[in-house]
């Protein structure tokens, strides 16, 4: 017995201490992101691993400068607020649709998110310019707003449709006998219960939309409307590139959506789990 105990304590410290190593290696670029936004220009190039001989600060405040850095944080706030707030509106209600009213064109409908989630963003950038100059969507926050929610509404809506089905039936109807009209079922009973989804779906939307650099560069070419990722890729030119700028801006555009998630972590394993019990 002694001897399966002993078995069981090496197994488990070596299952920790490997998993100790692998979030070191995953805070490694953190380490050298911080590390590199307080040192000078030289430093950086002489050895990026050493830890600064003194905190340059000047790099933050030159690249708040630079960057327009409260023009770049609205403009990214807005763009992931108004984004979210349409997928959660959007996706919650078209997946209770398809849940609750399991036709063969719901059925068909989600069969075509779901497949929809699967296309490289690569594949459909020319197109997509085309249509969104044809609709005026270039150069402008509604526009990159609109096509945000037609990206993200196969996996909000897919995350959406599995919670719902835990959801037990006999609530709303309960609700309907009591004379609740069928909009008044959706926000007063089954939306309040969507809470943990719409936090996990809220997080990772937010992690991609605030991150994302492809899209705004597509759509966004005003220096005006420049997001956070667009601003601090102007310190990358053709001849030039200012390490020492640009890791303080990359600092200060990751540490609000850093914040946030840590903020809001819990939900999202809370949110995942429920939504695989169907009811």
């Amino acid at each position: 017995m002694k001897t399966v105990n002993r078995a069981l304590r090496a197994r488990t410290w070596t299952l920790e201490g490997a998993a100790v190593l692998l979030a070191l290696v995953f805070l490694v670029p953190f380490y050298f992101l911080l590390v590199n936004s307080v040192k000078p220009y030289a430093d950086i190039l002489l050895d990026a691993a050493a830890l600064p001989k003194a905190l340059n600060w000047d790099n933050y405040s030159k690249a708040f400068d630079v960057m327009n850095f409260p023009r770049a944080f609205r403009n990214s706030f807005v763009i992931t607020v108004s984004s979210i707030l349409g997928l959660t509106l959007f996706g919650s209600m078209a997946a209770y649709r398809m849940v609750r009213k399991p036709s063969l064109y719901n059925r068909i409908l989600f069969a075509v998110f779901v497949a929809a989630m699967v296309i490289p963003f690569q594949s459909i950038m020319i197109p997509l310019m085309k249509v969104g100059s044809w609709f005026h969507l270039v150069n402008s926050i509604p526009g990159i707003w609109v096509c945000y929610i037609g990206f993200g509404s196969s996996m909000t809506i897919f995350l959406y449709h599995g919670f719902v089905k835990s959801i037990p039936l006999e609530i709303e109807e309960a609700a309907v006998v009591d004379g609740c009209s069928p909009y008044g079922v959706f926000w007063r009973i089954v939306f309040p219960l969507l809470k943990p989804m719409t936090m996990t779906i809220v997080i990772l939307n937010s992690l991609w939309i605030w991150n994302d650099f492809l899209l705004p560069q597509l759509m966004l070419s005003r220096a005006g409307l420049r997001t956070i990722p667009l601003s601090t890729f102007s310190f990358f030119g053709q001849y030039t590139k200012q390490w020492d700028l640009a890791l303080a801006g990359l600092v200060m555009g990751v540490l609000p959506i850093v914040l946030f998630f840590l903020f809001l972590q819990k939900h999202i394993i809370e949110g995942i789990t429920a939504g695989s019990v169907k009811g």
